[in-house]
């Protein structure tokens, strides 16, 4: 007699696993990454793991904020978090919060996306001050936690359902490509 995934109904031993035998869902996302059942069509997940130039970074994560999809700009700014120098990690962290909380937002989670609107906008002013430097990779900082702290306000008093798309930051301010 097999377990049973507590999650899922399925079998334990049909668990989605990697190479190394730890847990990974296969499930379909949509684009806010939200799982959607076996067998549906979802979007293309973003690979994990990438290690890429800090620019090369932006500009994927940046792509990927246009397209409304928040959640895998995430997995961008995960990637470099992860893989980065040690001393750009609070900066890369609070980039991936900033794209978490537009995809809580997105989703309709009021409450988890103006928290982590604040906390990703807090870690980059955090990250500038210790640095002194506020257009890392053409990034402007200053803009993104306005940016985040106005929409953290505006989700907190209006409800989540925004559209990611349209809320989408640009990491390297106005009129930047």
């Amino acid at each position: 007699m097999g377990s049973t995934g507590a999650s899922s109904g399925r079998p334990a031993e049909t668990r989605d696993r990697d190479g190394e035998g730890r847990a990974r869902n296969a499930r379909p996302r949509d684009g806010l990454g939200r799982p959607l059942p076996y067998g549906a069509d979802g979007v293309a997940r973003q690979p994990e793991g990438v290690v890429r130039a800090a620019r090369e970074t932006v500009r994927e994560a940046q792509s990927l904020l246009d397209a409304g999809r928040p959640f895998h700009a995430h997995e961008v700014f995960e990637d470099a978090w992860k893989s980065g120098p040690e001393e750009e990690r609070t900066l890369w962290r609070g980039l991936a919060q900033l794209a978490v909380g537009l995809t809580h937002s997105a989703r309709g989670n009021a409450v988890g996306g103006a928290r982590l609107l604040r906390r990703g906008a807090g870690a980059v002013e955090e990250w500038a001050a210790e640095c002194g430097e506020r257009r890392p990779y053409g990034m402007d900082l200053d803009g993104l936690a306005g940016w985040a702290r106005e929409l953290a306000g505006r989700v907190a008093r209006d409800g989540g359902g925004v559209d990611a798309g349209a809320e989408a930051p640009r990491l390297r301010g106005r009129g930047a490509p």
